[in-house]
Formats: C-alpha cells, structure tokens, sequence
C-alpha cells in the first residue's frame, strides 16, 4: 500500500502501523497504484484529482459527492463510491457502494464487512442511517449506562451489561421485527413497557428521526 497526505505526517504512521510506504506527492502515488482510494475534503476534490490524473481506478469515500462529479473529476479512470461505517474497524461494517468496483476490490471490501450495492442517489440517505447511527447508539450507551451507575451499579460494569445487550439485540434483530422484539420484552404493565412509555412522552422516537434529518440537510447543504 502507498500512502500520501497534506503534510499531517499521517501517512508515514499509516506506513509504518500497516505495512507500504508514503510517497510525497499524489502524481507517483497515481502512477504507482492499480487502485488510488481518495479520502479527502469535498473542497478539495478539483485539485487532487488534476494531481491524480494518472490513476486507473479510484474509490472515493467522499460524502455527498455523486457518482456523476467523481467521473467528470477522473474522465480517464474506473470510479467507484463507496461509503463504509466505523464498525470496519472490527471488520463488522456495512458498506454502501455503487460505480466500477472489480472483483478484486469487492473481496477486499467484504472482508471489512457487508457490502450493500446501491444506487447513487440513495448514498446521502443510507450514510444518514447507516453512517452516523454509531453515534445515536453510543450516546443511548451511555446515558443508559449511567443511569444504571446513578442506581448504585459500578459504572464499568453498567458499560458491559449495556453493550453486551446491545450486541445480543443486533443479532435478534436480524431475526425478528423491531415491533416484535419490542413486544416481547415488554409484557404488559411491566417494567419495559413503563420505560418505553417514557421514551414516548419525551419523544424519544421522534428525536431519532429528526437526527437523520438533520444529518441530511447538512450533508446536502454542503454539496
């Protein structure tokens, strides 16, 4: 692997932690890759891709920056689009991608993860849902985490409980209905149902929505 950055030094410590080797300038980077995989800011764009003029193929991971610019930005080159989540980390991400992706490259990806083939216009809405529900879901982490320590619990151990919960119901999830799930947890006039009863007055399933909203509008007021 080859790696270039704007002077952060980023990408000798890529290097080094991953194995490749940093090169100064994106023209050898172009030059040298059978694949160049483009991360950088949406302002950036124009100018990278005139010093990325060589390059065969190009990924991009640019949010709200469709299929249709990345191909007049790279007319000469295969390009593709692809928007994976944090979990990749663990090799548990989903990816969205759309655009010339070859083989190769798709086995590459599925390692990181479950590949989801899309169409480019759907990309904005599936990084809002996809993309940034990490986040909702930590947060929901931890204020249910802490809550549990306000109890009296140890506050690691809240942590834990909460997560492995978290991980337990993902893989329900993949089972049954999130209505289905939520009611049979919640046995009438029960505990759960008076928590969920809560989260309702307070909007809880509102706020979740306005949260992708929002996400939207800034994805799309930056475009």
């Amino acid at each position: 692997m080859l790696f270039t950055d704007s002077g952060s030094g980023l990408a000798a410590e890529l290097a080094a932690e991953l194995g490749g080797e940093a090169v100064e300038l994106n023209a050898e980077l172009a030059k040298r890759s059978d694949v160049v995989v483009l991360a950088v800011k949406q302002a950036k764009l124009d100018q990278v891709a005139l010093e990325l003029d060589a390059a065969r193929a190009v990924v991009s991971l640019l949010g709200a920056t469709s299929l249709e610019t990345l191909r007049r930005a790279f007319p000469e080159a295969e390009v593709g689009r692809v928007m994976p989540n944090l979990a990749v980390e663990v090799r548990r991400g989903v990816l969205c991608a759309t655009g010339d992706l070859s083989p190769e490259l798709r086995r590459t990806l599925e390692a990181l993860g479950r590949v989801v083939d899309l169409d480019d216009a759907e990309f904005d809405a599936a990084t809002a849902v996809m993309g940034c529900s990490p986040a909702y879901f930590a947060l929901a982490v931890e204020a249910i985490a802490e809550a549990g320590a306000a109890e009296g619990l140890d506050g690691e151990l809240a942590r834990e409980l909460v997560v492995e919960t978290l991980v337990g119901t993902g893989e329900l999830l993949r089972r049954r209905d999130p209505l289905e799930l939520r009611s049979a947890v919640a046995s009438p006039g029960g505990s759960t149902e008076a928590g969920l009863d809560s989260l309702a007055r307070d909007g809880a399933g509102e706020a979740f929505a306005a949260a992708v909203r929002a996400s939207l509008e800034r994805m799309r007021g930056a475009a």
